[in-house]
């Protein structure tokens, strides 16, 4: 087996993923996330601003200790949306390099979508067709996939810091903020969904971590297996969390402090595609994009 570690630099949160990596198989050494908040600021301008690339910086800076103290062989350090459409992304880039000695991958939204259904693909069978949603801060993936492989995969530029940025909301939204997101939705995704139907949907950890915590009052269990949510107590959740306040929000344990400010327009993307697809089973998978770029 190899040690390998993995840094998704998200949009919203970097995640670092440290396991020691066979043929088949993965043993989990160790994992944390920070959120950096990269695409703050600029997302929607194709920038990405000083302060959050210092942030960024800071972070990567951290993680190389931790992985240094767990003597990783291998790094992999994977870009996503808030980078891939950074202008100054090359000299973002270039400096990680030059300080860090760090070589970021950029990846297309497709090659993201990719790697989301490998790392998925290690929690759930695909014994009956599902979708795959990635909910990210720049960007969102979907994978149509069945025991045989990928059927259909898009990445859409619906992130929920582009929402967060492009809309002001009320506190708590209101049914018009609601509405005004939706249909802005509907635009960018341009029709794709309109004739697809996936009685299951499988959520690639990040928020729907928070929803299996948020209807069950506890913590989602460190296990390698995807787990079904009772569907009507997720339903239950997601309007309570769409119109929830934000001290509701912050004075909630079962919302980790990266995910208090968007909670929200998760909730509402994926009410969104549940109803778009006709959703009846949701599970939730501990796994996605950096699980699957172990095989990189």
């Amino acid at each position: 087996m190899i040690r390998k570690a993995i840094i998704d630099l998200g949009t919203n949160t970097f995640n670092l993923l440290i396991a020691d990596v066979g043929v088949d198989c993965f043993h989990l050494v160790h994992s944390e996330k920070e959120g950096v908040a990269l695409g703050m600021g600029g997302i929607n301008k194709n920038f990405m601003t000083p302060d959050a690339i210092s942030r960024a910086i800071n972070a990567l800076n951290h993680f190389l200790d931790v992985c240094k103290q767990y003597q990783v062989e291998k790094l992999t350090a994977i870009g996503t949306s808030a980078i891939r459409d950074a202008s100054n992304a090359p000299n973002f880039i270039d400096e990680v390099e030059q300080k860090l000695g760090v070589q970021i991958q950029v990846v297309s939204g497709l090659q993201e979508a990719e790697l989301i259904y490998q790392g998925v693909k290690w929690s759930y069978p695909f014994n009956e067709s599902a979708t795959i949603m990635d909910i990210g801060g720049g960007s969102t993936e979907f994978v149509f996939a069945t025991k045989n492989g990928i059927c259909e995969l898009v990445s859409l530029n619906i992130g929920v810091s582009r929402i967060y940025q492009q809309f002001k909301c009320s506190d708590p939204f209101s049914a018009t903020d609601v509405s005004n997101i939706l249909e802005w939705l509907e635009c960018q995704s341009n029709g794709f969904f309109d004739d697809k139907r996936a009685h299951i949907l499988v959520g690639a950890s990040g928020s729907f971590e928070t929803f299996y915590e948020l209807t069950h009052s506890s913590t989602f269990p460190s296990n390698q297996k995807a787990i079904e949510i009772p569907f009507e107590s997720l339903c239950t959740s997601l309007n309570q969390v769409i119109y929830s306040t934000q001290q509701e929000r912050n004075q909630n344990d079962w919302i980790i402090p990266i995910r208090k400010k968007m909670a929200p327009i998760a909730a509402i993307k994926t009410q969104w595609i549940v109803n778009k697809l006709n959703v009846k089973r949701v599970f939730v998978s501990p796994y996605s994009l950096k699980e699957g770029a172990l095989s990189l």
